[in-house]
């Protein structure tokens, strides 16, 4: 009987509605970014921004064609694959060092997956705390924003070198417009099934007027559903064992911990002081689980019961709880060394991932950034008050 209730529980947690809709958009995404890179969307983009970026402006040019291109794709590890080949190349011909190198773009790449409102850490974050997604983003952006800011003017200090070598690559501005579709749309709105499937048709479109087969599209858009298995198996699963965590007790008890932290080290015990602890509290959750899981979209997943119990009793907005979740899941993801985008660009660059990580700027300021967000916004709100 015990065992039958628990098969129960967990089949009722795989078959949740924000488990089943985050996996649909996992597979939509994919499908879009397989059929988009397979157009020549992916190699048009880094030829146009190649083709802008001035010598001076190598370092920071290169952080922000893969901040892009992570916000359209909505991956950082396709990012990566796509971008950091070129940007050995550009490295080596520039005179620049390897190791910042590969720390903006990996830089680059977890402002795009933090940002895009297609990446798999923004849809786990948004479902999971019943936000919009363009709310999400536009609370994201206040925070990530200036440490971006930031990270250029460091980058234009650090790379003021040479001139940029010289690209023959042919700019097709056709094959960015379904990058640039899939922003306009998702930030007017607009459904996010609909933003995917007017994506994927966009670029299937314009592959088609080119020499791209009517049946290699149907092919890639099945091999983007494939690509996404691990991750939709992986969300289903988690699904389910957090059901089976929350009927037994064990996010009461997590969430009842972090309640209890809040209310020792809350000075004043009033709403403004607990939802700063919340968010705090949170933070420190998804980071925790992060380093443990060393995949951000997994720590999402498994922290966001517990962030939303977190949020519902100490006044945090959804947006702003989803917000914590996916900007402290990127920062550790970002900073750890065991973690896939770090062990990929040591592979590619032929670097210790620990040298690859220590020059990965960015995280390190989204993080001072959304602390003093954290603690600023409360500041301003009691001296409104006072």
């Amino acid at each position: 009987e015990g065992f039958n209730k628990n098969l129960e529980t967990f089949f009722k947690g795989v078959g949740d509605s924000n488990i089943m809709a985050m996996c649909l958009i996992y597979l939509l995404a994919g499908a879009f970014a397989t059929v988009a890179k397979a157009t020549g969307g992916v190699d048009a983009t880094v030829a146009l921004g190649l083709s802008l970026i001035p010598g001076w402006f190598l370092l920071p040019g290169l952080f922000l064609i893969s901040a892009f291109i992570a916000t359209a794709m909505g991956t950082s590890m396709g990012t990566i694959g796509a971008v950091a080949p070129v940007a050995l190349g550009v490295a080596q011909a520039a005179g620049i060092d390897p190791v910042l190198m590969a720390g903006t773009i990996l830089s680059g790449a977890m402002f795009g997956d933090n940002l895009s409102i297609i990446s798999d850490t923004t849809i786990a974050a948004t479902r999971s705390q019943g936000c919009e997604m363009k709310d999400k983003f536009r609370e994201n952006f206040k925070i990530a924003a200036p440490a971006a800011i930031g990270v250029i003017l460091l980058y234009l200090t650090l790379g003021s070198v040479g001139d940029a070598p010289a690209t023959e690559a042919h700019v097709e501005l056709l094959k960015v417009m379904p990058y640039l579709l899939i922003l306009v749309l998702a930030l007017s709105g607009m459904n996010v099934f609909m933003v995917l499937g007017l994506g994927i048709l966009a670029a299937g479109g314009v592959g088609l007027l080119g020499d791209y087969p009517l049946g290699q599209f149907s092919k890639d858009i099945y091999q983007g559903f494939t690509g996404m298995q691990e991750i939709f198996l992986l969300s289903m699963l988690i699904g389910g064992l957090g059901a089976l965590m929350e009927r037994q007790g064990g996010l009461a008890w997590i969430s009842c911990r972090i309640s209890a932290l809040i209310a020792r080290f809350t000075r004043q015990h009033d709403g403004e002081q607990n939802e700063k602890a919340a968010e705090l509290g949170i933070a420190g959750v998804v980071s925790l689980t992060n380093l443990c899981t060393a995949n951000n979209t997994v720590a999402i997943i498994v922290a966001s019961k517990v962030a939303k119990e977190l949020a519902d009793h100490h006044g945090v907005t959804p947006r702003r709880a989803a917000s914590m979740l996916d900007i402290f899941s990127c920062v550790v993801q970002g900073l750890i060394p065991w973690g896939a985008q770090a062990l990929l660009l040591g592979s590619i660059f032929a670097l210790s991932p620990l040298a690859v990580v220590s020059m990965s700027f960015y995280p390190m300021a989204l993080a001072l950034a959304a602390l003093v967000a954290v603690f600023v916004k409360h500041q301003m709100r009691k001296a409104a008050h006072a």
